[in-house]
């Protein structure tokens, strides 16, 4: 029990430094921000293909109606995460777009009360609150840099708001069906999202430089094969406003490497804000519910619901 409690935490960690070169990979990409989220996962999903694509088509036989409509859902929501959240790196800075685009705890934890009937104590709605405060005190800093600075800003919000509800839907439905036929499916349905918004937008998809092409391979492999596949794995333990919550650690991992490699400092009230969210994840990881995860307890609650 120990080892798989342990086995869970760092898996965690793995995700959430995987997911920290994202924002960087893509501003070295130096492409259009929506070519740049349809390359991500269009290497994601051919890289899967070997492994997840007979154990997918064998969950499609056998899949119910609801799993199914849910995981297109949680498909396209996560395509369109990606084209506002990659839009959003345009705008304003690595450490505000992403500190603003992992609130998404705050809006699984009032979808998860709502649809899935899971508690949130006290003690969760105080530092879901410090959350929001630290937000709010961030996309009003900026306001004073310039209106693209908000707009970037609240494109990453709305981000957050589409990623919060694709780990929602996961939730549900990885309950039922296996990790890789539903990463594969997820991903797949991603790319046909993103691919057209491309053409809608007119944005061409070739030709860029081999660069280019690396760092969208490395945005296929660090955090989304290794980071996602992760967390989607993660879910079927443990309460999705809490896995989602261990991904504000992403902005500490994210902004120390726009400062290596784009000496890229945030203003002052992105430190303030940012220490008003993670103020929220220990209130939120101090609940009894964590607890019960670490202890093991967690996981025989998720199964039995």
């Amino acid at each position: 029990m120990q080892a798989e409690v342990l086995r869970r935490n760092l898996s965690l960690v793995i995700a959430v430094v995987a997911v920290s070169w994202a924002a960087i990979f893509i501003r070295l990409a130096e492409a259009p921000p929506l070519v740049s989220a349809f390359y991500r996962m269009a290497f994601a999903v051919l890289f899967l293909s070997p492994f997840a694509l007979s154990p997918f088509l064998a969950e499609l036989k056998v899949i119910r109606k609801r799993e199914l409509s849910l995981t297109i859902l949680s498909g396209f929501l996560l395509g369109i995460h990606f084209a506002l959240w990659f839009t959003s790196l345009f705008y304003t800075t690595i450490s505000n777009s992403v500190v603003l685009v992992t609130t998404q705890p705050i809006f699984v934890a009032f979808l998860s009360l709502l649809l899935l009937k899971e508690r949130i104590g006290a003690i969760q709605l105080l530092g879901i609150g410090s959350a929001i405060i630290g937000g709010a005190l961030i996309a009003g800093g900026d306001l004073s840099l310039g209106r693209e600075y908000l707009f970037g800003d609240l494109l990453a919000l709305a981000g957050a708001v589409a990623a919060g509800s694709y780990m929602l839907c996961g939730r549900i439905v990885r309950q039922r069906m296996n990790l890789l036929p539903y990463i594969f499916f997820v991903y797949l349905l991603a790319t046909l999202v993103l691919g057209v918004l491309c053409v809608i937008y007119g944005e061409s998809l070739y030709p860029y430089p081999k660069l280019t092409f690396l760092w969208f391979v490395l945005l296929a492999l660090v955090p989304t094969i290794i980071g996602h596949t992760l967390y989607n794995w993660i879910l079927k333990y443990l309460k999705a406003h809490l896995v989602a919550t261990t991904i504000l650690g992403e902005p500490l991992g994210a902004s120390f490497l726009a400062f290596l490699i784009f000496a890229e400092v945030p203003p002052a009230w992105t430190y303030a804000g940012a220490a008003l969210i993670f103020v929220g994840v220990f209130l939120v990881f101090g609940t009894e519910r964590y607890e019960a995860f670490c202890t093991g307890r967690e996981s025989e609650e998720s199964r039995a619901g």
